[in-house]
């Protein structure tokens, strides 16, 4: 394992979050805080509580999944599709690294960052609701799965984009219509049939709901599917963005 190119490449990339300070980390911070200002002041004092748990504070697992997986994605595609863009790729890929490295450096700076940013929504949805925490190690650890299975996500993406309205077409177009329509404000049980059944085909559903399970002790869906779903489509990726290296797909001109 060259573990100096691993390093190199996640250390550029997380020097570029610094660099980019106010689109990386304060504009989602800002937008989370609006959502507890619009769906907790409006929508939670006509709902004051779902299964038990205050409807502010029941909404902060579901932000927090929605932001890490959006900037997961974010952050992965455009670190491997910059480099596409201007060139510099093909110093990636003539040095003396295998594909597993250099995914390791990208993705592993994607999810760091995507995982500090959850943190930090965290800590400010605190600001604004009590957040309890029943699984705190549990919680840490799926946090780690969601943000490294949609950086992998991300990556794959980044490769397949030949132009920047791709980049932007899935995130927009696929993840934030599942990530508001997976029960990040609402729980399932409030659904009538058969919308009830239909929102489990909706993979986000899966995400949301272990989450939610850390935090106050229960779930819309088996603890075991979700993790399963988690760790499938984390293999999935892998295997692509495998593929794609093996067979230079869109990197080599």
């Amino acid at each position: 394992m060259n573990w100096r190119a691993v390093k190199a490449i996640y250390l550029f990339e997380m020097h570029r979050t610094w660099r980019t300070l106010m689109q990386s980390v304060l504009a989602p911070v800002i937008s989370t805080a609006l959502y507890f200002v619009v769906f907790g002041s409006a929508i939670g004092s006509r709902m004051k509580s779902v299964d038990g748990v205050p409807y502010g504070a029941f909404i902060v697992p579901g932000l927090i999944i929605m932001q890490t997986m959006t900037q997961s994605v974010s952050n992965a595609s455009f670190g491997i599709y910059f480099p596409k863009f201007v060139g510099t790729i093909y110093e990636v890929l003539s040095a003396p690294v295998s594909f597993f490295e250099v995914v390791l450096g990208y993705v592993g700076a994607a999810a760091s960052k995507a995982i500090i940013l959850g943190l930090i929504i965290l800590a400010t949805a605190s600001i604004f609701v009590p957040v309890r925490i029943e699984h705190p190690l549990f919680m840490v650890l799926f946090l780690i799965a969601t943000a490294t299975t949609f950086s992998l996500f991300g990556f794959v993406i980044g490769i397949w984009a030949d132009n920047f309205e791709k980049l932007q077409m899935v995130p927009l177009l696929v993840l934030t219509p599942l990530s508001f329509l997976g029960g990040s404000f609402y729980s399932l049980a409030m659904l009538p049939q058969p919308w009830r059944t239909v929102t489990l085909f909706n993979p986000v559903v899966y995400l949301i709901s272990v989450f939610r399970w850390s935090f106050f002790g229960f779930a819309d869906v088996q603890i075991g599917a979700s993790l399963a779903a988690i760790l499938i489509f984390m293999g999935v990726c892998l295997g692509i963005a495998g593929w794609m290296f093996k067979t230079g797909y869109r990197l080599k001109a």
